[in-house]
């Protein structure tokens, strides 16, 4: 496994020299990322010799090789330890400054960080807010200990022991490995029907909770394929994914890669309606006062994926809905779950300012039997892992 150590610039920075001594004697590769500081409390020397390879420090070294995102992408787990309380702030803000926030910031693999400072500096609400925010992303918070700090302090806020440490970050990845061996396709972003070459009929959707979901399947240990329909935003090398912009060219990709996969999450925003005609030439704006366009329906897909799914396959659909009653949303869940056939469906509200676009998501997920079987609320990101959890007990009945 290829685990990343971060040392940050805390005196507690000599303690990490234990967590990667157990990490390779455990017989893990392991990339030591430094922060300038961190090498004022302990010596690269003393750090490379420990962990047989050379201590990344620099953001700027490395960089033909894009260094600062090719090690992130390539951890298998991350561990900070230790984790001041200037570098929690920073990774609750998304912040990269530096070497390990990029490396953080360009992973999908489980972080582990284990915090050390006086206890003033813990219990103070703006760390306490900024754990609270790190938990419910699921970054997995080990410690700190209470105990002898710097000096005569003696409090919470001392370091988790190296084996505490690293026991909890093993337990990290086998939690998230949960999916090895699965083929998973997921659908996301919005198609866009064509009215001429330069127009055309689409939606809001960004594509950030399907890729939050391929991403976090990634992570997870599954095989996945990403079915990517005018996504906004940049896809990791890592996935498999396929390009499409229409309904059309969703369904044969779908359809195609349907078969070999153990599940299907149509996470994608797909038009129901297309235009009849499609001009081959640009549509001029002429002394008309209006422009008629008949629309004709698109391939319901998540019904005929239903329909043909394999044994033991599982789909997941999705639902966006703009009624407010949440009632009434569930309602309309139900009837639509019932006509497609899927075996679970997320039903989020949307709207000019909620669910399309965001870094956040408010979800629902029914059953076929129209039963409510989980919720959640958070980034995109821990919504998607809240999402896999369906897929568990299914596989684990079979």
């Amino acid at each position: 496994m290829n685990v990343v150590v971060g040392i940050t610039g805390g005196i507690a920075a000599y303690k990490a020299v234990s967590v990667v001594r157990a990490l390779v004697l455990a017989g893990h590769e392991v990339n030591v990322v430094a922060t300038p500081n961190a090498l004022k409390f302990v010596g690269r020397p003393t750090l490379e010799a420990i962990s047989h390879r050379p201590v990344h420090s620099d953001l700027y070294e490395g960089v033909t090789e894009v260094r600062h995102v090719f090690i992130g992408q390539a951890a298998d787990l991350i561990v900070v330890a230790p984790a001041t309380a200037n570098t929690i702030a920073k990774l609750a803000a998304g912040l990269a400054d530096d070497l390990l926030g990029n490396t953080i910031l360009a992973s999908t693999a489980p972080l582990v960080i284990a915090p050390a400072m006086h206890t003033e500096m813990w219990e103070n609400p703006a760390t306490q807010a900024n754990i609270a925010a790190l938990r419910e992303r699921g970054v997995v918070i080990v410690g700190p200990d209470s105990g002898q700090l710097t000096g005569a302090d003696v409090g919470p806020g001392r370091m988790a022991e190296p084996e505490a440490i690293v026991a909890a970050a093993l337990r990290a990845v086998a939690e998230r490995s949960d999916l090895v061996g699965k083929r998973i396709l997921v659908t996301a972003g919005g198609t866009r029907e064509p009215i001429d070459p330069v127009r055309f009929i689409g939606n809001r959707s960004s594509g950030k909770q399907g890729l939050a979901i391929a991403k976090a399947a990634a992570a997870r240990g599954a095989e996945v394929t990403l079915i990517a329909a005018n996504l906004e935003v940049a896809v990791p090398a890592s996935l498999t994914v396929v390009r499409v912009s229409s309904t059309e060219e969703l369904a044969a990709a779908t359809t195609e890669a349907a078969p070999e996969a153990d599940a299907i999450i149509m996470a994608a925003a797909v038009a129901d309606y297309r235009p009849e005609k499609v001009s081959a030439a640009k549509i001029k704006k002429d002394d008309a006062e209006s422009l008629t366009l008949r629309l004709v329906r698109t391939p319901d897909i998540l019904s005929s994926l239903s329909e043909r799914r394999t044994a033991g396959q599982v789909v997941i659909g999705f639902a966006a809905e703009t009624e407010p009653d949440d009632a009434k949303r569930l309602e309309l869940g139900r009837t639509k779950i019932a006509r497609k056939g899927c075996d679970y469906l997320v039903l989020n509200r949307v709207g000019a300012t909620e669910g399309f676009a965001t870094d956040r998501n408010t979800v629902v997920v029914i059953n076929a039997a129209g039963d409510i079987v989980s919720e959640a609320s958070g980034t995109k990101q821990s919504v998607a892992d809240k999402i896999l959890d369906l897929l568990l007990t299914p596989w684990s009945d079979s």
